[in-house]
């Protein structure tokens, strides 16, 4: 495969990975809208995206199964029709379990399809010596999304309401589908000759989980998912709260979220020089700060504070990923790639759905989100723990 022909992939991953994110974000502005149309608590709301979460980690191992057979051209057809009939059908939604099947399982899923489990495998094989900077492209795609998802979403819902904000969400998915799918086409395609060749030197699932390295890094992905779920999903209720405008928190949060496309990518291309540990580490700080700031903030005269919180805790948002992913390549390269990586997932999709419900939880019985706030320090603490214990390689039985 050319260079230019690298590059190009690199960057089809990253715009594939940036629609399905974005639609998956949005569900921070609708959140506050169901709040206002539905009357639903904190904690209901969270629901939705609490089985969001559990169920994009608990459906990881299948599709990095599935990548691993069918190559990512066909996963993001399969996962782009889903989500585009899962954004259409929660225009209609009118109960809370409408919105736990349809966001929580049915979008959930396809946005799985077009997620970091599909490209890592293919990146990892042809960008070695940068596999960190890499993975750090298609991983910061995340924080893009996040960045613009949380504005346009509102300017959508105030110009369409919000059925009619999902209407044109889902038609502009089927819209793209297939030029996006045939980006990748002839990429990552399986062959026989090629996996037995990759075969005889790679790790199987069965000996990846068999060393502790395994079992910390599924650890690293739920502390990880924990500290950054208690904060993201409420931040914007967060600083409705406190009295902010909810357009204007909607774009300082957003502006924040952006910081991390430049700090994904800056982390990653640092892991390869540092390493993944010491570089995971720096992000891990970083976001403490950033959601320190936050529980300081007790007024709507607070801009700097809020500002701060926001940017600190933005420029790292998934910033540890490009490290911990690519960790997951260094420690167990070979055709079983996908599979590995879906099965550490898990701990992600644990982690992340319940600290969005624990957060919304912990609102409705304190009134306030410092709780879930030094809470997410505390998980961002026990992450940067067991990260740091991954600095050997594991030995193979």
């Amino acid at each position: 495969m050319t260079p230019l022909r690298l590059w190009l992939l690199l960057g089809a991953a990253f715009v594939t990975f940036s629609v399905g994110a974005g639609f998956m974000h949005a569900y921070t502005v609708f959140l506050v809208t169901f709040v206002e149309a539905f009357g639903w608590s904190r904690a209901q709301v969270s629901v939705a995206y609490s089985v969001a979460q559990f169920v994009s980690g608990a459906s990881s191992p299948l599709v990095g199964l599935l990548v691993d057979r069918l190559g990512p051209r066909r996963l993001i057809m399969i996962g782009g029709a889903t989500l585009t009939l899962g954004l259409l059908a929660s225009s209609q939604a009118t109960e809370l379990w409408h919105m736990v099947v349809l966001y929580g399982i049915v979008m959930t899923l396809g946005a799985n399809c077009l997620g970091l489990v599909v490209f890592v495998p293919l990146l990892s094989k042809h960008f070695v010596r940068n596999r960190g900077m890499a993975v750090a492209v298609v991983q910061s795609a995340n924080g893009f999304a996040r960045a613009f998802s949380a504005p346009v979403t509102t300017l959508m819902i105030s110009g369409l309401g919000w059925r009619g904000a999902y209407v044109w969400q889902g038609l502009f998915m089927g819209a793209i589908l297939l030029p996006l799918a045939s980006l990748f086409r002839g990429a990552g395609d399986p062959t026989s000759a090629s996996r037995k060749a990759e075969a005889a030197d790679g790790w199987t699932l069965r000996e990846a989980i068999r060393t502790p390295h395994f079992w910390l890094l599924a650890a690293v992905y739920m502390f990880t998912g924990l500290g950054s779920f208690l904060v993201a999903l409420h931040q914007i209720a967060f600083a409705v709260d406190i009295g902010f405008d909810k357009l204007y928190a909607a774009w300082v949060l957003g502006m924040g979220a952006f910081l991390s496309l430049p700090g994904v990518i800056l982390t990653g291309i640092v892991s390869d020089y540092i390493g993944r540990e010491l570089s995971a580490l720096l992000t891990y700080g970083t976001s403490i700060v950033g959601v320190a700031c936050g529980m300081l903030i007790a007024s709507p005269d607070q801009h700097a504070m809020l500002w701060a919180h926001a940017c600190l805790f933005g420029l790292t948002w998934g910033a540890r990923g490009p490290a911990i992913t690519a960790k997951s390549a260094d420690l167990f390269p070979g055709p079983n790639l996908g599979t590995i990586l879906g099965a550490i997932t898990i701990g992600a999709g644990l982690g992340s759905s319940s600290g969005s419900w624990l957060a919304g939880y912990v609102f409705d019985v304190t009134g306030s989100y410092r709780a879930a706030f030094g809470l997410s320090i505390f998980f961002y603490v026990c992450g940067s723990v067991a990260f740091w214990a991954l600095r050997r390689p594991p030995a193979r039985r």
